[in-house]
């Protein structure tokens, strides 16, 4: 997952400072890395998925939106609870 194209693509999408872009994509290299998502969906994590799950969620910040789609994840396959953002600067 491009890392620098996710941030990019969040910043010009959704109203969120520095800090709270930057502990989403944490969360979104962490998912990435663990490779869950591609064992349970068959699909890699890429920066235009992220951004296309974000966009089905319902208003909130960024930080909520993510925590919305972890949230569906976890109901889905379990095991999604620890890609939880929790705290951001």
């Amino acid at each position: 997952m491009d890392e620098t194209r996710l941030d990019s693509e969040l910043a010009g999408r959704y109203d969120a400072d520095e800090g709270e872009r930057r502990a989403v994509v944490r969360a979104a290299r962490d998912l990435a890395d663990s490779g869950r998502l591609a064992a349970d969906r068959g699909v890699s994590l890429t920066a235009t998925g992220v951004v296309d799950e974000l966009g089905d969620a319902p208003e909130g910040s960024l930080a909520e939106r993510w925590n919305w789609w972890i949230g569906a994840l976890e109901l889905a396959y379990g095991g999604y609870g620890e890609f939880r953002v929790r705290r951001h600067p």
